[in-house]
């Protein structure tokens, strides 16, 4: 075993050595180096052909057109895209509402903030218990000024996993768009565009074996087009300009061709995998699971560790990474928004740890980790609670 044991892909994952191998080939003088924009000689257009494959392999993997997709540099300029391109798009307008939940990705809150500030009411629903919106919840505050809702498909924190097919359905009834960040759930979870009728759906390339720094958009080529957000040359279609990153691209399209070709047995072994975690750490007393077990990514563990200071805990787990949150909120003192949102308390939120699995997770590093997190669990509850 490699130690510290990585156990926080879903902060990020490691490349895939075949992803990495086709990356290098997009990046030398002997390889498709070029820039696809470059119509008039032979670099360009390997370039050009390289971004196309790629083009549909994402577009394939989620049963979408290839001209429906869109790279960005990752899925939080995707949600940007959704969120504040189609503000702009609307804005003045009589659809004046957009509707998320209180437990979304800083990106998607921040966006609808940004939102806010252009004259848009924003409405946070409170998921249930286990982190979930229901179309029942939804339609409460659905209307004929509602524009846009947008709920992720997998939560980051808590693993919980939504139905888009059903809250896009929802939406729909009153003329709405809806938008589904799917950084968390590609891969994980089955997605087909032709099924679940979303307009918008954001991906990232690091969530799933790919690169960091790209990212693709999915927009339905019967929804608007949102304003877009980054300008100056006028790629892909004038929804996202600057140079094209083909090295990324390639790296992006292989791994969600990849990911594809192992979906069935990928998470089957690695949702086994958790459970022999989740089975090990909640024989003891104290220990409780954070979201739904049932409608959960098969490698999302959130738990809280009852009667130990979680910052203390987290700091003595040297041989194991894990993490308490999102990784984009990580430098925080505060305990995590998420977990509040679902009703636990400050302490009890501090005490909470996210194990994530995934492709190179072994069974021989999840029972080191069940001992040991056990051992110091068990060590730091026998000096006394530190909770106040």
């Amino acid at each position: 075993m490699k130690f510290p044991v990585y156990l926080d892909y879903a902060a990020t994952s490691p490349a895939d050595p075949r992803v990495a191998e086709k990356m290098m080939t997009c990046l030398t003088l002997d390889g498709v180096f070029g820039n696809a924009a470059s119509k008039s000689h032979s670099y360009g257009w390997q370039a050009a052909e390289a971004v196309d494959i790629a083009r549909n392999q994402v577009a394939d993997f989620i049963g979408a057109d290839s001209r429906e997709i869109v790279f960005t540099s990752g899925a939080t300029e995707s949600d940007n895209l959704a969120v504040i391109g189609l503000a702009w798009k609307f804005q003045g307008g009589e659809r004046n509402v957009i509707i998320t939940s209180a437990i979304e990705h800083k990106a998607i809150l921040d966006s609808c903030a940004f939102a806010e500030k252009l004259g848009f009411q924003v409405i946070r629903i409170k998921p249930d218990r286990e982190g979930r919106v229901t179309p029942e919840m939804l339609r409460e505050h659905l209307n004929e000024r509602t524009l846009l809702v947008t709920l992720m498909h997998a939560n980051n924190e808590i693993g919980t996993v939504q139905d888009i097919k059903a809250l896009a359905d929802t939406a729909h009834e009153y003329g709405a768009l809806f938008h589904s960040d799917c950084a968390q759930s590609a891969g994980k979870i089955k997605i087909d565009v032709r099924e679940q009728a979303a307009d918008y759906l954001s991906f990232s390339g690091h969530k799933l074996y790919g690169p960091k720094g790209i990212g693709a958009f999915y927009i339905r080529n019967t929804a608007p087009r949102p304003e877009a957000v980054v300008h100056g040359g006028g790629h892909e279609r004038g929804l996202r300009s600057g140079t094209l990153a083909t090295h990324q691209i390639a790296g992006l399209g292989l791994a969600y061709e990849i990911a594809g070709q192992c979906f069935d047995e990928e998470n089957a072994r690695i949702r086994d995998l958790r459970e022999r975690l989740r089975h090990g750490l909640c024989s003891l007393s104290g220990v409780l699971v954070n979201g739904s077990l049932r409608e959960r990514l098969p490698g999302n563990l959130n738990l809280t560790f009852r009667g130990v200071n979680g910052e203390q805990f987290l700091l003595a787990l040297t041989k194991i990474a894990v993490s308490t949150g999102s990784a984009c909120t990580s430098a925080s003192v505060n305990p995590s928004y998420v977990l509040k949102a679902l009703g636990l308390s400050d302490e009890e939120a501090h005490a909470s740890i996210r194990f994530s699995l995934g492709r190179f997770t072994t069974e021989e590093e999840i029972d080191f980790t069940v001992d040991y997190v056990k051992a110091e669990y068990l060590k730091l509850k026998a000096k006394g609670s530190f909770w106040k």
